[in-house]
């Protein structure tokens, strides 16, 4: 409800009638209730609006010289600060017609002339609370949406620091690996985006999935937190036995990931992706991947990017049990595993581009001594 009495929270009115005295009549009638403001022409009333003066209802005559009150409410309409203003009409026309014309130019209300006093009183105060409701109902919607805007972005803090987290702690077990996280997060965002309008993925690879991609792609090896250090750090070859306990990180990386889920009782779909990276990266199209033998469009997209990725980073980068090689020595090894290893349009995908992931490389590679080295 509205407190007439506090003179501080008084609304304002704007009094607009090209007859002094009306204008007399009016203020009279509203002073003791609102701050009353009086304009004696259309053009007038759009002056002191268009000065910036707070005007919280709008009492307007019809019938005036110059610019009559339909114009005036036209004009209103026009100006962004001030159309959510109510505007009453005061009139002595009593055609259904011309009140049905005013009502469609966005009047709120028709008071007929000559007034009465406590009509006018009533609609004005009942469209002051109108208008006080909805003002308030506008400043919760958008105090609500800064709200749901502010969650959204802490939410997505909490995924990445939680993917990232996550990924580190799997690094940790090779420190050999250092950058691997960003560059196959880079490897994977750029394999998308060159992807998204073929026609094959182009219904899959939308913005936010490229998104989510990226920020699924470094938890691709999360199982290897399940992998005994004497395998996973082993430097000469893995015998069948170790090699065996070595594949089942993948499935180890999507139980992990499902027991996170399972933990909070609900799936999370930043998480889907997540899931299908690190149980079928190494999957290969034709068939002769682990851990189930996937073959072609049965090996999630998000896999088959991964894949590529993944095998490019690995031969890139030195490891415990193997020296790095260069750009040039790695990409006749990629392309050679068009259609066997790799899916052939993502192959493809990547010969067109593959200068870029030699930049990525380079740009988070692990020491500067190796940057320089893969230049040649």
């Amino acid at each position: 409800m509205l407190n007439l009495l506090d003179p501080d929270t008084k609304p304002t009115l704007l009094v607009v009638d090209d007859t002094p005295e009306n204008l007399s009549l009016l203020s009279a009638l509203l002073s003791p209730h609102y701050r009353v403001k009086v304009a004696i022409s259309g053009q007038r009333a759009l002056e002191i609006l268009s000065a910036g003066t707070r005007v919280d209802l709008i009492l307007l005559d019809v019938v005036m010289p110059q610019m009559d009150g339909y114009q005036v409410m036209q004009a209103l309409q026009e100006m962004p600060q001030v159309r959510e203003i109510p505007v009453i009409f005061l009139t002595a026309k009593v055609e259904e017609s011309a009140e049905a014309h005013g009502l469609a130019l966005g009047a709120v209300d028709y008071i007929h002339k000559p007034i009465t006093p406590a009509i006018v009183l009533a609609r004005v105060r009942n469209h002051l609370e109108l208008k006080a409701a909805r003002d308030l109902l506008h400043d919760q919607n958008a105090f609500l949406e800064q709200e749901v805007e502010r969650r959204t972005r802490e939410n997505e803090l909490i995924q990445n620091i939680t993917i990232h987290s996550l990924a580190s702690l799997a690094e940790t077990r090779d420190n050999e690996t250092g950058n691997h996280i960003l560059r196959t997060q880079h490897y994977v965002r750029l394999l998308a985006e060159t992807l998204c309008e073929h026609a094959r993925f182009r219904a899959e690879l939308t913005p936010k999935t490229i998104d989510l991609l990226f920020k699924s792609a470094p938890l691709h090896d999360i199982g290897k937190v399940g992998v005994p250090d004497r395998i996973l750090l082993k430097p000469g070859k893995l015998d069948a036995d170790e090699f065996a306990q070595m594949k089942h990180h993948s499935i180890l990386g999507k139980e992990a990931i499902v027991h996170a889920e399972e933990a909070l009782g609900v799936e999370v779909e930043f998480l889907r992706l997540a899931k299908e990276i690190a149980c079928y990266h190494h999957e290969k199209w034709d068939g002769t991947g682990y851990p189930y033998g996937l073959h072609g469009d049965e090996i999630p997209l998000s896999a088959r990017l991964m894949a590529l990725a993944d095998v490019y980073d690995a031969l890139i980068s030195k490891r415990c049990y193997k020296a790095a090689m260069s750009h040039q020595e790695v990409v006749p090894i990629i392309l050679a595993g068009r259609g066997n290893h790799f899916d052939p349009d993502i192959t493809d995908a990547f010969a067109r581009i593959h200068q870029q992931f030699h930049e990525i490389a380079l740009r988070y590679n692990d020491d500067k001594g190796e940057r320089e080295s893969n230049r040649d």
